[in-house]
């Protein structure tokens, strides 16, 4: 986790007030936390690190593009990313992250390590079935789109040639739910 230094930002020099971070994410990001999902990553990440008296206030907001596979048809695609969090830091006795919006340091800390953080804002933003926008709106031509087109059940024909083999018992049957 030593390459995730960058994302490590020492708060006990910095004056009270607004101070700003920007960090580029790509792929390599994600390695360290060996998350196999995205083909490949171009994200950008504004941090506002807001410091007051007795407390921080972190607003994260990044946007981007992950590249991934489909789920259904599993070719790669690129899915926009935007998502938006804010974390309030605060200090008290021992360290507590059991709330998503709050984190409590010890006393006496001086940094704080916003990597993990990075990583739960991205991965959540991505929709939990991953479609290809060529399936949504008929433009993706594929090998998997063309087999399962070929075998799927086809309409009307089937329907009619189906109720003509059908055992003249279950005929009889269907009577008796007419007979009223």
């Amino acid at each position: 986790m030593r390459k995730l230094a960058a994302y490590t930002i020492p708060f006990v020099g910095l004056k009270i007030g607004s101070h700003e971070f920007d960090y580029e994410i790509g792929s390599t990001f994600f390695e360290y936390f060996e998350y196999e999902d995205f083909n490949s990553a171009n994200l950008h990440l504004d941090l506002v690190l807001e410091k007051k008296a007795t407390m921080m206030e972190l607003f994260f907001e990044t946007s981007g593009t992950v590249n991934l596979n489909c789920d259904l048809t599993n070719e790669p695609f690129n899915m926009p990313i935007e998502s938006s969090f804010r974390l309030v830091v605060n200090f008290g006795d021992e360290y507590n992250d059991e709330n998503e919006e709050l984190l409590i340091l010890p006393h006496g800390e001086y940094e704080i390590n916003i990597a993990q953080y990075v990583y739960e804002i991205i991965v959540l933003a991505v929709p939990y079935k991953r479609i290809h926008p060529g399936i949504e709106d008929g433009t993706l031509k594929s090998d998997v789109l063309d087999k399962l087109e070929e075998l799927s059940p086809k309409g009307t024909n089937e329907d009619n040639d189906s109720e003509e083999n059908i055992d003249p018992r279950w005929n009889k049957l269907k009577n008796l739910l007419n007979d009223k």
